[in-house]
């Protein structure tokens, strides 16, 4: 029996790697020459390939677009099982602090052989420079139409990720499946009007950002970057928020508190009981509340407190001035910027037309989806991948396990 698998990344390589069997032959179609750029180019180069494991209730609330569809098939393959297959394939893996996954190497090479040596151990067959034009069902078989030829399939797993615009999903359009509109997500707030960016390369560790007029919020690091803000807290801020932000054509007011510790009353009482303790100290000087010297610089300007100011001599309009840059910092965001070559698209094939039991078509029998493809995606830390692994595990066996 022939299967082909359509995309030859993360979800693509797993798919094919558990459907192989001694009575299929399979093979992944590539379009472009490279295999798994994605895994290559993760996590700086060291491919974030899970998160620490948590409860799939837990595991979940990670992802802006899937919920639901994902607590189902992490029922058959969570982050457990992905670091028990790596490291059983001989390549040992670390839990960081922030419970992100990488391999001890430190180096994404490592997931890469790792794949490749099973694929080519099972006999896959990989073809590079090969993209499909169209899949087209017939009778119990699928015709794969390539610039190659033509190839006759018994099974297809489609797994070829998202794209930017719907003209990408046009092979898949003789299927007649639902494409929710592709939309960014992880993505950067541009600020192109904000002083703030003369500041770039600053961060701070643990700051909550909100959208104005919304219920969308995120907590964690953030950086500020020449084109505006970035770090955790903003791209996974983005991914809960891109279809707002989507419809909203990317502009919107983020209002930032720089230290999440503390709130409106809680700052006001540390900075008064700072200027009791030290009310000869310049205020320009003292940084508090683990606020870089730079940024706490640009927030006595903003709150007009005079570069030789001592602390006995801070209004109670400076106070609050103060108070209002630290916990309400607004900024004007017009614009987003992909967040490096790590770009995901919410998007793609409605989960409501896949069975999350198996990955099947619910119109095409022998027709399974995986990975990007589908109207799912994780925020930053291993999530993305976890669910390339997950469905592509569970497409690549239900496969097998559903032999015409």
């Amino acid at each position: 029996m022939e299967i082909a698998v359509i995309g030859g990344g993360a979800a693509g390589y797993f798919a094919a790697i558990h459907a192989s069997s001694k009575a299929h032959s399979v093979t992944i179609f590539e379009k472009s020459p490279k295999l798994l750029s994605k895994v290559k180019v993760s996590g700086g180069g060291r491919c974030n390939v899970t998160h620490q494991p948590l409860e799939i209730s837990k595991l979940v609330k990670n992802y802006p677009r899937g919920e639901k569809f994902l607590k189902r098939v992490f029922r058959h393959f969570k982050s457990e099982d992905t670091m028990q297959w790596f490291e059983s394939r001989s390549v040992p893996l670390k839990i960081e602090s922030d419970g992100r996954v990488f391999p001890v190497s430190d180096d994404s090479q490592s997931i890469i052989d790792a794949l490749q040596i099973e694929a080519r151990k099972l006999g896959i067959k990989v073809l590079t420079s090969t993209g499909i034009k169209s899949i087209q069902p017939k009778e119990n078989a699928f015709v794969l139409k390539s610039e190659k030829g033509e190839f006759i399939v018994d099974k297809v797993i489609v797994a070829g990720g998202g794209h930017p615009k719907l003209d990408g999903y046009a092979f898949l359009s003789q299927l007649k499946h639902q494409i929710d509109q592709p939309i960014p997500s992880l993505f950067t707030f541009n600020t192109p009007q904000e002083p703030i960016r003369k500041l770039m390369g600053l961060a701070v560790p643990d700051a909550h950002v909100k959208i104005e007029g919304t219920k969308l919020n995120y907590q964690g690091s953030l950086l500020i970057t020449h084109w505006g803000i970035s770090g955790p807290a903003v791209l996974k801020l983005s991914a809960f928020g891109a279809e707002w932000m989507h419809e909203h054509a990317y502009e919107a007011r983020a209002i930032i508190n720089w230290n999440s510790d503390f709130n409106e009353p809680k700052y006001l009482e540390h900075l008064q009981t700072y200027a009791k303790s030290h009310p000869h100290r310049k205020v320009v000087n003292y940084p508090l509340f683990d606020i870089p010297s730079r940024l706490w610089e640009h927030f006595c300007e903003k709150s007009e407190i005079d570069s030789t100011q001592i602390f006995n001599t801070l209004s109670k309009k400076q106070f609050n001035k103060m108070v209002q840059n630290l916990f309400c910092y607004i900024l004007t965001v017009k614009g987003k910027t992909t967040f490096k070559e790590e770009f995901v698209t919410a998007g793609g094939i409605s989960l409501k037309e896949v069975n999350p039991e198996t990955m099947e078509s619910i119109y095409h029998p022998n027709l399974y989806f995986a990975g990007e493809v589908l109207n799912l995606d994780g925020i930053t830390g291993g999530f993305n991948f976890q669910a390339a692994w997950s469905t592509g595990y569970l497409a690549g066996i239900s496969s097998v396990n559903n032999s015409i």
